[in-house]
């Protein structure tokens, strides 16, 4: 590390280093602090406007919806598909519009997760239970006060957790939770919160899950003459988990501010279910992760002027073992380190102007224990500016964001330093003077390196790959007359056409192994979509309430880098044309029901769209229903879930098949 960014370390370290610094939130714009003397926390107020467009899924109707993790849940928003390899344990990613997984920021809690690694961050490694908020933003949040690493990615995915809001006279609360189902199925989880002083709050959450991911699928397929090759019943193997997580939260007051601090643990033994593929119904891999990291974040507000400060380690710890007879024997250990700085910092110029600057600094390095293994680390620093201006009607923000990326490994020559700019510009307008309808629109340039396993691997990197550039345009229509009428209680429609060109995208197939990928760059790719959603929220009755909500996905994402090419004009790998979903929700009294439906249109596996790639459109209807039970000072409910209803098989990823249908019970007792 040179001595310029030993000096930039010490700097930012000093500058973060006041009453307290640490676990990041939204800027103060979207998040009041409460300071009240007797009562802490921080509470949400209504969300401003969106300039960007926005997805999301708050609270009950979030606690309702038919999912075990993020990855289920961001299924239901539009322009979303979701890499699923079966099963509980399955890796699970996202991919937004198309442009790939490693263009998707995952933030929790206010700090992006990372993964220097491979770039894929597994959703289903995360639970809903302390969950209070899941947004999707295309491009950028509308803030101006956010880590200059959060405008550099093409879509961000934001995970906000539950925050401890205490009545007057209140101490703790206390949830105890417990799921059982389908493939021996077990999953208890435990939350207290504490008022620790009038101005100090924790929480601590914990869960166990165990599971054999045992479950019957259909296994058919045809020849490429429409011909039956075989159609036979199997049992999934391979796919038990066996997982702990803990997490620990600090929130808390001062006099200019707020600040948080978070721990989080996740530990985990399962097995890879493997492709089922030349009758190979059974696979010797699996893989041990722990993943820890701590986080914090100080906000603090002098005047016209607020900071925040952000800084985070963490340690990741990934053991991968291939006992497969007919495969080489494999067992790796790999060790991946993080250290994360930020200080992003807002000016309210004058009223209806701000601007602000934000700085990071971050430092990743990945060990194994192979031999000749490159023992990379990547040194990466962050310089984003951003003006908000709201004039009347007319709102517009723009942003800027320069990053400087050194790489350097062990007994061998580095790759040239990297230094991209990536500018953005995003504008709403209200034409009516009701504010009900919006026209937006946006143009966002981004950048991402190759992941360490995309360049060095030894097995699979590609050291040739040129980094990937995306260029994002978007202009569409918001109407929402929420809370208008009495009877109707929400009403929002949107509606977004959408162009993306990617030069260089770097695609990941499985080769073989699960854990095991081929890179390579497919050279242009050119993306136009539409995405269209609805929500409508009616009290036809007393204590009646009901909720309907749908998205609606097209996508004709091509290859156009070659016109020789066979595939040229090809839509790209495991991208439908058509996608869709819908979420009917009622409540009365004490009980509540969910049906929810999601459809993927069909889609190629390969980069040619013949026949013999072909993979059929899918679909499933999962229902669910809950009871209210008071008991004293405490409430419990009961819910009933039945998960692919109509029994139907499908695969996310071919040669992976999904369960038929399956159950779940829950319990969970709140005091």
């Amino acid at each position: 590390m040179t001595k310029y960014n030993i000096l930039l370390l010490l700097t930012v370290g000093a500058h973060i280093v006041t009453p307290i610094t640490l676990a990041a939130r939204d800027e103060p714009h979207d998040t009041i602090a409460a300071r009240n003397l007797d009562e802490v926390v921080v509470t949400a107020t209504r969300p401003r406007q969106e300039t960007i467009p926005t997805q999301a899924l708050r609270g009950e109707e979030l606690e309702r919806l038919n999912s075990n993790n993020i990855a289920d849940a961001l299924r239901y928003f539009a322009g979303v598909q979701v890499k699923d390899y079966g099963g509980v344990g399955g890796i699970k990613t996202v991919n937004i519009r198309s442009m790939g997984t490693n263009h998707t920021g995952v933030v929790y809690d206010g700090v992006q997760l990372g993964n220097a690694q491979n770039g894929q961050i597994d959703l289903g490694q995360f639970s809903l239970d302390n969950i209070e908020e899941l947004s999707l933003h295309n491009g950028q949040k509308s803030a101006l006060l956010q880590p200059a690493r959060d405008f550099g990615n093409a879509g961000t995915v934001y995970l906000r957790t539950r925050t401890p809001r205490f009545d007057s006279g209140e101490q703790y609360h206390a949830r105890l939770k417990v799921r059982t189902g389908s493939f021996d199925l077990l999953n208890p989880s435990a939350l207290i919160e504490l008022k620790l002083s009038p101005r100090v709050n924790a929480q601590l959450s914990a869960e166990w899950l165990t599971s054999t991911g045992k479950y019957k699928f259909r296994y058919r397929r045809v020849n490429p003459a429409g011909e039956l090759a075989y159609d036979t019943t199997a049992v999934r193997q391979n796919g038990d988990i066996n997982a702990t997580r803990i997490e620990a939260n600090l929130n808390g007051i001062f006099t200019l501010g707020e600040w948080h601090v978070k721990a989080y643990n996740y530990n985990s033994e399962r097995g890879v279910p493997g492709a089922i593929v030349n009758n190979v119904w059974r696979r010797g891999e699996r893989i041990w992760d722990t993943n820890s990291f701590i986080q914090g974040a100080a906000t603090l507000t002098y005047g016209r002027w607020t900071t925040l400060e952000n800084i985070k380690y963490a340690f990741y710890r990934t053991h991968y073992v291939n006992n497969d007879d007919k495969q080489i024997k494999v067992d790796n250990l790999y060790r991946q380190r993080e250290l994360y700085f930020s200080s992003a910092n807002q000016f309210d110029i004058m009223p209806g102007w701000s601007a602000s600057a934000s700085y990071d600094l971050m430092w990743n390095t990945l060990d194994a224990d192979m031999y000749g293994f490159a023992r990379p680390d990547r040194l990466t620093n962050l310089l984003s500016v951003a003006t908000a201006l709201n004039i009347g009607r007319l709102s517009v923000t723009a942003s800027g964001l320069m990053t400087f990326v050194h790489d350097h490994l062990v007994g061998q020559e580095s790759p040239a330093d990297k230094h991209v700019f990536t500018p953005a510009i995003y504008g709403s307008f209200y034409p009516m003077n009701n504010r009900r309808l919006s026209i937006r629109a946006f143009y966002k340039k981004s950048f991402r390196m190759p992941t360490f396993n995309d360049l060095y691997y030894a097995d699979m990197g590609n050291s040739k790959l040129n980094p990937e550039h995306v260029a994002q345009y978007n202009a569409g229509l918001l109407y929402d007359v929420s809370g208008r009428t009495s009877f109707v209680s929400a009403l929002r429609l949107s509606y977004d056409i959408y162009y993306n060109k990617v030069h260089d995208k770097i695609v990941a197939y499985p080769k073989g192994q699960q854990f095991r990928w081929t890179m390579l760059n497919l050279g242009i790719v050119d993306i136009r979509g539409i995405d269209v959603t609805g929500l409508l929220t009616v009290n036809p009755a007393k204590d009646l309430y009901l909720t309907i909500r749908g998205q609606y996905t097209y996508q004709k994402a091509i290859d156009i880098t070659n016109p020789a090419d066979n595939y040229y004009r090809h839509q790209i790998p495991y991208i439908p044309h058509h996608s869709g979903s819908a979420v009917i929700n009622g409540t009365w009294r004490r009980w509540g029901i969910n049906y929810s439906y999601i459809y993927v249109g069909s889609r190629y596996n390969q980069q040619e769209n013949i026949r013999y790639n072909y993979t059929q459109p899918w679909y499933t209807s999962d229902v669910s229903l809950s009871y209210d039970l008071p008991l004293g000072r405490a409430k419990a409910r009961i819910l009933a879930e039945i998960n692919n209803l109509l029994s139907q098989d499908y695969d996310v990823i071919l040669n992976y098949p999904m369960p038929k249908r399956n159950y779940r019970f829950t319990l969970s007792i709140e005091i």
